[in-house]
């Protein structure tokens, strides 16, 4: 048997500057952590001819072409396997449409599992780039390369997005002290909504291709923002990120109409009031995790629950896509 595991993520800063539709114009720049909430795909052998997925739903088909699940039939077709006489199961400890990038996590994992099915050897970069070319270009996703990327990598990775299509990552040159208590000290919350991310991300990919003025300039803004957290988070000044994470979100808010509701700006409020000395939504947009900063942590937590969130604790991830078992 095969497991191969990929962690979730949350951005730290510049989160949507890694679209092909403005990276290709202007670059993009972000900082990414892999936490240690997980996708898992388990393949081994069913000894019938067939291939046997079982995701949210059960599909037994004669090969992998023949699969309705759009990035597992193209990740057979990719890595050359037929999938006859196997069975890949995959599983999450998050459900997906969150905003924590379970999507790339997805695709890094299964991509894992089926290379070391065929006994290859793949380095994080190549992944991450086959994983794109999967969810960019053979299926035509608005979607960036972020969770593709910090996926494969892990830990606290910054990313630079250059035209052409390459990918600059290196790890955030943090202290230990200022890693623990940026570990210790942010905070997810699930707010009950679930959203494609391609939905929501398809109104700023039109946009930056039709060169939409607002729309570039608040992606520039955001750019600047993430080199700017950089900068901070570097520094081990961690109430200045949590400022920019607030100024982050208000610029973020005014990409679309679905980015927030007048519940998730309730909790966000709520959340100021009560310690969080800044936050977002994590992700696309529309639902899925709040993440605040607090040093107030009981405060925080007790307002949150008071107010039917659910808290997911977590820590980083230093590994990224790994094989748990070969």
């Amino acid at each position: 048997m095969i497991i191969a595991r990929s962690p979730l993520r949350i951005s730290l800063g510049g989160g949507g500057t890694d679209l092909p539709s403005y990276y290709e114009k202007f670059g993009g720049f972000l900082i990414a952590g892999a936490i240690d909430r997980y996708v898992y795909i388990t393949l081994h052998e069913n000894f019938t001819p067939d291939l046997i997925v079982k995701y949210s739903r059960l599909e037994r088909v004669e090969s992998a072409a023949k699969v309705e699940h759009p990035i597992i039939r193209e990740a057979f077709d990719l890595v050359g396997l037929d999938g006859q006489g196997l069975e890949l199961t995959s599983m999450a400890d998050i459900p997906s449409g969150t905003g924590l990038g379970s999507s790339g996590s997805f695709t890094t994992a299964l991509l894992k599992a089926l290379h070391a099915q065929k006994k290859d050897l793949i380095h994080p970069a190549e992944l991450a780039e086959q994983a794109c070319d999967i969810e960019l270009n053979r299926l035509h996703e608005p979607i960036g390369k972020q969770d593709q990327y910090i996926a494969a990598f892990g830990g606290l990775t910054c990313f630079n997005f250059l035209p052409g299509g390459k990918v600059e990552a290196w790890p955030l040159k943090v202290s230990d002290e200022t890693r623990d208590n940026l570990e210790d000290n942010l905070l997810l919350f699930f707010t009950g909504y679930s959203r494609s991310a391609s939905a929501i991300l398809k109104e700023q990919d039109t946009k930056s291709k039709a060169d939409d003025k607002s729309m570039i300039e608040n992606l520039h803004f955001v750019k600047d923002l993430g080199l700017q957290s950089k900068a901070a988070l570097e520094s081990g000044n961690l109430h200045e990120f949590a400022r920019l994470m607030d100024v982050h979100w208000q610029r973020k808010k005014q990409r679309s109409g679905g980015m927030s509701n007048p519940k998730i700006n309730e909790w966000y409020d709520l959340a100021l009031a009560n310690g969080a000395l800044g936050g977002k939504l994590i992700g696309a947009g529309g639902g899925g995790f709040l993440m605040f900063y607090a040093e107030a942590k009981a405060k925080l937590r007790h307002a949150m629950r008071q107010s039917g969130l659910k808290e997911v604790r977590f820590r980083f991830d230093f590994e990224g896509t790994k094989l748990v078992i070969s």
